[in-house]
């Protein structure tokens, strides 16, 4: 998918509709970034099967059957199972972080973890780092095996 003017395109998953507008139409009104807006895992998995991004900001409240965050979208970015390059950033928004889930994260190279509630200038944020990141020389990245 082509970038508007330039910009880099951003994947947000969110399932909170007021959250995800508020911080989509932002970000593009202040020209931070192309968002793309999936409000569950299957459409951002839909999304990142069929178009390039340069980013993505990841809620992963969800939980498994064992009261754990499903990490499996990242894992298959990080597997390159999508159109987008493996080592794209990724930042996650989470309602709680614990040590283990620190780790999980670091393990697959997510680059900042935002708790819920935040301010949306968080997000706006992390866009902008995302599109500064985009701009510079890709830093070398260990490809990512899971167990």
């Amino acid at each position: 998918m082509a970038e508007a003017a330039g910009k880099a395109a951003m994947l947000l998953l969110e399932p909170e509709t007021l959250l995800r507008r508020t911080v989509a139409l932002t970000a593009r009104s202040l020209g931070l970034a192309q968002v793309h807006e999936a409000a569950s895992t299957a459409l951002a998995r839909r999304l990142l099967k069929s178009q390039v991004f340069n980013g993505a900001v990841i809620a992963i409240d969800r939980e498994q059957a064992d009261g754990a965050p499903s990490l499996e979208l990242i894992d298959e970015l990080r597997r390159g199972e999508t159109a987008s390059n493996a080592a794209i950033p990724i930042a996650v928004m989470v309602e709680r972080c614990d040590a283990a889930l620190l780790m999980a994260l670091r393990e697959r190279g997510v680059g900042r973890i935002i708790l819920k509630a935040f301010r949306a200038r968080a997000l706006l944020d992390t866009f902008a780092e995302f599109e500064a990141a985009r701009l510079l020389p890709a830093a070398p990245v260990l490809p990512y095996r899971s167990e």
